[in-house]
């Protein structure tokens, strides 16, 4: 693709403020890079992965509301990871962050263990142990 004729339409890029690096080929075509906001088809790709996020974050908030599970579930789908992800940020096995997203086991858990957790959501004790998901 020409460097001139690099798309630049409105997307959630823009909104965010960001941008794509992209290879492109300059007047020479000698290939070169160029950033882009986005185009028609990256922008509706990316809206519905955002819708798709927004909704586990929302099924989320619900099932810590009703007390299904811990608010490090929340958490974890606000920041966009998983339990591989958030095991590794907070020194922990998997089944370990699984376990400590049951409600009852959450209750238990002692300071030290919700800092690391509410360090790796950037966020501080007290949030993480009021969160009710409402």
């Amino acid at each position: 693709m020409k460097k001139q004729n690099l798309p630049q339409d409105e997307s959630s890029l823009q909104a965010a403020n960001m941008t794509e690096l992209l290879y492109v080929t300059d007047e020479n075509d000698n290939y070169t890079t160029a950033n882009s906001i986005g185009w028609d088809a990256k922008k509706a790709a990316l809206d519905e992965s955002m819708e798709l996020i927004n909704g586990r974050i929302e099924e989320a908030k619900q099932n810590v509301a009703n007390n299904i599970v811990s608010p490090i579930i929340y958490f974890m789908e606000f920041n966009k990871m998983d339990f591989q992800v958030l095991a590794a940020y907070v020194d922990k096995w998997q089944w370990t962050v699984k376990r400590h997203a049951k409600p009852h086991v959450f209750k238990k858990l002692s300071d030290s263990t919700l800092k690391k957790y509410a360090d790796a959501f950037g966020i501080s004790v007290d949030e993480l142990k009021n969160f009710d998901g409402k």
